[in-house]
Protein backbone atom coordinates (compact mmCIF):
# COMPACT_ATOMS: atom_id res chain seq x y z
CA UNK A 1 0.00 0.00 0.00
CA UNK A 2 1.25 3.60 -0.98
CA UNK A 3 1.98 6.25 1.91
CA UNK A 4 -1.49 7.73 2.64
CA UNK A 5 -1.89 11.41 1.86
CA UNK A 6 -1.33 13.98 4.48
CA UNK A 7 -4.36 14.21 6.81
CA UNK A 8 -5.63 11.04 5.93
CA UNK A 9 -6.32 8.41 8.82
CA UNK A 10 -4.28 5.17 7.42
CA UNK A 11 -6.56 2.96 9.14
CA UNK A 12 -9.06 4.18 6.41
CA UNK A 13 -7.27 3.53 3.42
CA UNK A 14 -7.54 0.67 0.65
CA UNK A 15 -5.23 0.35 -1.83
CA UNK A 16 -6.05 -1.53 -5.42
CA UNK A 17 -9.66 -0.91 -5.06
CA UNK A 18 -11.97 -1.59 -8.21
CA UNK A 19 -15.39 -0.01 -8.70
CA UNK A 20 -18.14 -2.26 -7.49
CA UNK A 21 -20.24 -2.57 -10.40
CA UNK A 22 -17.57 -4.28 -12.63
CA UNK A 23 -18.35 -7.31 -10.28
CA UNK A 24 -21.61 -7.51 -11.07
CA UNK A 25 -21.31 -7.06 -14.86
CA UNK A 26 -18.62 -9.92 -14.88
CA UNK A 27 -21.21 -11.84 -12.77
CA UNK A 28 -24.22 -11.01 -15.26
CA UNK A 29 -26.07 -9.57 -12.29
CA UNK A 30 -25.61 -6.26 -13.89
CA UNK A 31 -28.06 -7.37 -16.78
CA UNK A 32 -30.56 -8.79 -14.43
CA UNK A 33 -30.84 -5.48 -12.60
CA UNK A 34 -31.42 -3.66 -16.12
CA UNK A 35 -34.62 -6.40 -16.26
CA UNK A 36 -35.61 -5.41 -12.70
CA UNK A 37 -35.31 -1.63 -13.09
CA UNK A 38 -37.24 -1.37 -15.93
CA UNK A 39 -39.77 -3.59 -13.89
CA UNK A 40 -39.96 -1.08 -11.67
CA UNK A 41 -40.16 2.15 -14.32
CA UNK A 42 -43.62 0.13 -15.11
CA UNK A 43 -45.14 0.37 -11.75
CA UNK A 44 -43.33 2.90 -10.42
CA UNK A 45 -42.24 2.84 -6.46
CA UNK A 46 -38.82 4.33 -7.57
CA UNK A 47 -39.00 6.87 -4.66
CA UNK A 48 -41.06 7.09 -1.29
CA UNK A 49 -43.84 8.48 -3.10
CA UNK A 50 -45.10 4.80 -4.55
CA UNK A 51 -47.20 6.74 -7.67
CA UNK A 52 -47.64 3.83 -9.27
CA UNK A 53 -47.70 4.95 -12.72
CA UNK A 54 -46.12 3.67 -15.79
CA UNK A 55 -43.70 5.22 -17.06
CA UNK A 56 -42.24 3.17 -19.71
CA UNK A 57 -45.21 4.56 -21.11
CA UNK A 58 -43.82 7.83 -20.50
CA UNK A 59 -46.40 8.53 -17.29
CA UNK A 60 -45.56 11.83 -14.97
CA UNK A 61 -46.55 12.12 -11.33
CA UNK A 62 -44.34 13.84 -8.51
CA UNK A 63 -41.73 14.00 -9.39
CA UNK A 64 -42.39 15.38 -13.44
CA UNK A 65 -40.07 12.66 -14.95
CA UNK A 66 -41.13 10.45 -17.26
CA UNK A 67 -39.43 7.37 -19.07
CA UNK A 68 -35.84 9.71 -19.36
CA UNK A 69 -34.50 11.92 -17.02
CA UNK A 70 -33.88 15.42 -17.53
CA UNK A 71 -30.34 15.89 -17.20
CA UNK A 72 -29.79 19.94 -16.28
CA UNK A 73 -25.62 19.87 -16.91
CA UNK A 74 -22.77 17.60 -16.33
CA UNK A 75 -18.98 19.04 -15.77
CA UNK A 76 -15.96 18.62 -13.70
CA UNK A 77 -17.02 19.54 -9.99
CA UNK A 78 -14.13 21.53 -8.17
CA UNK A 79 -17.01 22.32 -5.41
CA UNK A 80 -17.18 18.86 -3.87
CA UNK A 81 -15.67 17.72 -1.26
CA UNK A 82 -11.89 17.80 -1.02
CA UNK A 83 -12.08 13.77 -0.92
CA UNK A 84 -14.43 13.75 -3.71
CA UNK A 85 -12.82 16.60 -6.23
CA UNK A 86 -9.24 15.45 -5.77
CA UNK A 87 -7.22 17.61 -8.73
CA UNK A 88 -9.46 16.44 -10.87
CA UNK A 89 -13.10 17.35 -10.17
CA UNK A 90 -15.95 14.95 -9.25
CA UNK A 91 -17.60 14.03 -12.61
CA UNK A 92 -21.06 15.32 -11.82
CA UNK A 93 -24.31 14.88 -13.49
CA UNK A 94 -27.31 17.23 -11.82
CA UNK A 95 -30.87 15.50 -12.77
CA UNK A 96 -33.31 17.89 -13.17
CA UNK A 97 -36.89 17.67 -10.60
CA UNK A 98 -36.58 15.66 -7.19
CA UNK A 99 -39.05 13.83 -5.24
CA UNK A 100 -38.90 16.39 -2.21
CA UNK A 101 -40.38 20.14 -2.42
CA UNK A 102 -38.57 21.81 0.14
CA UNK A 103 -39.41 25.31 0.72
CA UNK A 104 -35.79 26.39 1.46
CA UNK A 105 -34.51 24.18 -2.04
CA UNK A 106 -31.01 25.41 -2.11
CA UNK A 107 -30.74 24.36 -6.16
CA UNK A 108 -34.91 25.06 -6.80
CA UNK A 109 -34.01 26.22 -10.80
CA UNK A 110 -32.90 22.71 -11.30
CA UNK A 111 -35.29 21.06 -8.93
CA UNK A 112 -38.74 22.90 -9.88
CA UNK A 113 -38.10 23.04 -13.80
CA UNK A 114 -37.36 20.79 -16.48
CA UNK A 115 -33.99 22.39 -16.82
CA UNK A 116 -31.43 20.93 -19.59
CA UNK A 117 -32.32 18.05 -21.66
CA UNK A 118 -33.96 14.64 -21.94
CA UNK A 119 -31.41 11.93 -21.84
CA UNK A 120 -31.62 8.23 -22.84
CA UNK A 121 -29.87 5.87 -21.45
CA UNK A 122 -26.91 6.08 -23.76
CA UNK A 123 -26.70 9.81 -23.83
CA UNK A 124 -26.27 9.14 -20.18
CA UNK A 125 -23.75 7.17 -20.68
CA UNK A 126 -21.93 8.95 -23.49
CA UNK A 127 -21.61 11.50 -20.67
CA UNK A 128 -19.95 9.00 -17.47
CA UNK A 129 -17.27 7.94 -20.75
CA UNK A 130 -16.68 11.54 -21.45
CA UNK A 131 -16.15 13.11 -17.80
CA UNK A 132 -14.04 9.99 -17.22
CA UNK A 133 -12.40 10.79 -20.43
CA UNK A 134 -11.15 14.51 -18.53
CA UNK A 135 -10.00 12.82 -15.37
CA UNK A 136 -12.26 13.14 -13.31
CA UNK A 137 -11.96 10.50 -9.96
CA UNK A 138 -15.85 10.12 -10.12
CA UNK A 139 -18.91 9.71 -11.62
CA UNK A 140 -21.61 11.82 -9.73
CA UNK A 141 -24.99 11.01 -9.94
CA UNK A 142 -27.13 14.45 -8.28
CA UNK A 143 -30.66 13.90 -7.04
CA UNK A 144 -30.55 10.39 -8.43
CA UNK A 145 -33.95 9.51 -6.26
CA UNK A 146 -36.33 9.50 -8.75
CA UNK A 147 -34.00 8.45 -11.78
CA UNK A 148 -32.19 5.41 -10.50
CA UNK A 149 -33.75 2.63 -12.35
CA UNK A 150 -32.50 4.73 -15.50
CA UNK A 151 -29.43 4.59 -13.86
CA UNK A 152 -29.39 1.40 -13.81
CA UNK A 153 -29.49 1.20 -17.73
CA UNK A 154 -27.35 3.46 -18.26
CA UNK A 155 -24.26 1.86 -16.22
CA UNK A 156 -25.17 -1.55 -17.96
CA UNK A 157 -24.24 0.22 -21.08
CA UNK A 158 -21.19 2.79 -20.07
CA UNK A 159 -19.24 -0.11 -18.35
CA UNK A 160 -18.75 -2.59 -21.40
CA UNK A 161 -17.80 0.89 -23.00
CA UNK A 162 -15.27 1.17 -20.40
CA UNK A 163 -16.44 2.87 -17.92
CA UNK A 164 -13.85 2.14 -14.48
CA UNK A 165 -14.31 5.24 -11.97
CA UNK A 166 -16.36 4.91 -8.95
CA UNK A 167 -19.99 5.94 -8.47
CA UNK A 168 -20.93 8.56 -6.07
CA UNK A 169 -24.63 9.00 -5.56
CA UNK A 170 -25.54 12.30 -4.05
CA UNK A 171 -29.29 12.16 -2.48
CA UNK A 172 -31.77 13.95 -0.07
CA UNK A 173 -31.67 10.36 1.60
CA UNK A 174 -35.37 10.34 0.58
CA UNK A 175 -35.25 7.12 -1.34
CA UNK A 176 -36.62 3.87 -1.42
CA UNK A 177 -35.27 0.51 -0.29
CA UNK A 178 -36.51 -0.90 -3.94
CA UNK A 179 -33.82 1.44 -5.81
CA UNK A 180 -31.32 1.08 -3.49
CA UNK A 181 -31.45 -2.75 -3.91
CA UNK A 182 -31.16 -1.35 -7.33
CA UNK A 183 -27.88 0.20 -6.57
CA UNK A 184 -26.21 -2.39 -4.18
CA UNK A 185 -23.05 -3.86 -5.68
CA UNK A 186 -22.85 -0.84 -8.31
CA UNK A 187 -22.70 2.56 -6.09
CA UNK A 188 -18.77 2.52 -4.24
CA UNK A 189 -20.07 6.01 -2.20
CA UNK A 190 -23.19 7.30 -1.23
CA UNK A 191 -23.50 11.05 0.04
CA UNK A 192 -26.85 11.07 1.74
CA UNK A 193 -27.97 14.63 2.76
CA UNK A 194 -29.77 13.95 6.42
CA UNK A 195 -31.95 17.36 6.75
CA UNK A 196 -34.12 17.00 9.29
CA UNK A 197 -35.35 15.14 12.29
CA UNK A 198 -38.61 16.12 13.46
CA UNK A 199 -41.50 14.84 10.95
CA UNK A 200 -43.41 17.81 11.66
CA UNK A 201 -40.73 20.06 10.35
CA UNK A 202 -40.47 17.75 7.68
CA UNK A 203 -44.19 18.49 6.78
CA UNK A 204 -43.79 21.67 7.06
CA UNK A 205 -40.08 22.23 5.20
CA UNK A 206 -39.97 19.37 2.73
CA UNK A 207 -43.46 18.41 2.43
CA UNK A 208 -42.81 14.68 3.51
CA UNK A 209 -43.55 14.14 7.01
CA UNK A 210 -42.04 10.33 5.89
CA UNK A 211 -38.72 11.95 5.76
CA UNK A 212 -36.83 11.15 9.49
CA UNK A 213 -38.26 7.76 9.26
CA UNK A 214 -37.17 6.97 5.59
CA UNK A 215 -34.24 8.39 5.76
CA UNK A 216 -32.89 6.19 8.20
CA UNK A 217 -33.71 3.23 6.48
CA UNK A 218 -32.13 4.80 3.79
CA UNK A 219 -28.47 5.49 5.37
CA UNK A 220 -28.97 2.18 7.58
CA UNK A 221 -28.96 -0.06 4.43
CA UNK A 222 -26.40 2.54 2.72
CA UNK A 223 -24.08 2.11 5.43
CA UNK A 224 -25.00 -2.12 5.20
CA UNK A 225 -23.86 -2.04 1.02
CA UNK A 226 -20.54 0.16 1.70
CA UNK A 227 -19.49 0.62 5.74
CA UNK A 228 -17.61 3.76 6.94
CA UNK A 229 -15.69 5.66 4.17
CA UNK A 230 -12.54 5.00 3.27
CA UNK A 231 -9.59 6.84 0.74
CA UNK A 232 -7.06 6.14 -1.83
CA UNK A 233 -3.30 6.73 -1.02
CA UNK A 234 -4.23 10.10 -2.62
CA UNK A 235 -6.79 11.17 -0.10
CA UNK A 236 -9.42 10.83 -2.76
CA UNK A 237 -12.83 8.55 -1.42
CA UNK A 238 -12.93 4.78 -2.98
CA UNK A 239 -16.14 3.40 -1.11
CA UNK A 240 -17.82 4.44 1.95
CA UNK A 241 -20.70 6.51 3.20
CA UNK A 242 -20.28 10.48 3.46
CA UNK A 243 -23.45 12.12 5.06
CA UNK A 244 -24.15 15.70 4.66
CA UNK A 245 -26.03 17.86 7.25
CA UNK A 246 -27.10 21.19 6.56
CA UNK A 247 -27.82 23.13 9.59
CA UNK A 248 -30.80 25.07 9.39
CA UNK A 249 -31.60 27.98 11.32
CA UNK A 250 -33.25 27.29 15.04
CA UNK A 251 -33.48 24.06 14.41
CA UNK A 252 -30.22 22.84 16.27
CA UNK A 253 -31.99 20.48 18.21
CA UNK A 254 -32.87 18.31 14.76
CA UNK A 255 -28.94 18.61 14.07
CA UNK A 256 -27.61 17.01 17.55
CA UNK A 257 -30.42 14.36 17.02
CA UNK A 258 -29.46 13.50 13.61
CA UNK A 259 -25.58 13.27 15.22
CA UNK A 260 -26.38 11.25 17.57
CA UNK A 261 -28.76 8.35 15.83
CA UNK A 262 -25.64 8.07 13.57
CA UNK A 263 -23.28 7.60 16.57
CA UNK A 264 -25.41 5.23 18.08
CA UNK A 265 -27.13 3.71 14.94
CA UNK A 266 -24.96 3.82 12.20
CA UNK A 267 -21.32 4.05 12.87
CA UNK A 268 -19.16 6.34 15.12
CA UNK A 269 -16.82 6.23 12.32
CA UNK A 270 -19.28 8.24 9.83
CA UNK A 271 -17.45 10.58 8.20
CA UNK A 272 -19.79 13.89 7.42
CA UNK A 273 -20.17 17.18 6.34
CA UNK A 274 -21.66 19.59 8.42
CA UNK A 275 -22.78 22.25 6.10
CA UNK A 276 -22.96 26.21 6.96
CA UNK A 277 -23.87 27.61 3.56
CA UNK A 278 -28.04 27.72 4.22
CA UNK A 279 -29.60 30.70 2.54
CA UNK A 280 -33.01 32.06 2.29
CA UNK A 281 -34.41 30.79 -1.04
CA UNK A 282 -36.86 29.15 -3.25
CA UNK A 283 -40.47 29.66 -1.42
CA UNK A 284 -38.87 31.33 2.16
CA UNK A 285 -37.88 35.10 1.19
CA UNK A 286 -40.72 37.10 2.33
CA UNK A 287 -43.04 34.64 3.66
CA UNK A 288 -44.86 34.78 6.76
CA UNK A 289 -45.32 30.74 7.38
CA UNK A 290 -41.39 30.33 6.80
CA UNK A 291 -40.37 33.74 8.74
CA UNK A 292 -38.34 31.51 10.95
CA UNK A 293 -36.10 30.42 8.59
CA UNK A 294 -36.05 33.58 6.71
CA UNK A 295 -31.96 34.25 7.54
CA UNK A 296 -28.80 33.32 7.54
CA UNK A 297 -27.31 31.06 10.00
CA UNK A 298 -25.63 32.43 12.76
CA UNK A 299 -21.45 31.61 13.87
CA UNK A 300 -23.15 30.37 16.77
CA UNK A 301 -25.54 28.37 15.77
CA UNK A 302 -23.12 26.65 13.00
CA UNK A 303 -20.39 26.18 16.32
CA UNK A 304 -23.41 24.85 18.54
CA UNK A 305 -23.95 22.30 15.47
CA UNK A 306 -20.29 20.92 15.23
CA UNK A 307 -20.27 21.29 19.02
CA UNK A 308 -23.23 18.92 19.35
CA UNK A 309 -21.58 16.59 16.81
CA UNK A 310 -18.60 16.35 18.85
CA UNK A 311 -21.06 15.68 21.72
CA UNK A 312 -22.41 12.85 19.87
CA UNK A 313 -19.08 11.14 19.50
CA UNK A 314 -18.60 11.80 15.99
CA UNK A 315 -15.34 12.69 14.98
CA UNK A 316 -14.51 12.51 11.18
CA UNK A 317 -15.27 15.57 9.63
CA UNK A 318 -15.11 17.31 6.07
CA UNK A 319 -12.85 20.16 8.11
CA UNK A 320 -13.81 22.47 4.99
CA UNK A 321 -16.52 23.97 7.12
CA UNK A 322 -14.58 23.39 10.30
Amino acid sequence: MGKPAPGIDHRYVVDDHEPAYLIAWRSGQLAAKVEAARTELADCRACPRDCGIDRLRDEKAVCHTGRWPYVASAFAHFGEEDCLRGRRGSGTIFFSYCNLKCVFCQNWDISSRAAGRLLTADQIADLMLRLQGDGCHNINFVTPEHVAPQLVEALALAVPRGLRIPIVYNTSAYDALVSLELMDGLVDIYMPDFKLWDPAVARRLLRAADYPETARAAIGEMHRQVGVLRFGPDGVARRGVLVRHLVMPGLGEDSAAIFRWLHDAISPDTYINIMGQYRPEHRVPGADRYADIDRYLSRDEMVAAVTAARAAGLWRFDKRWL
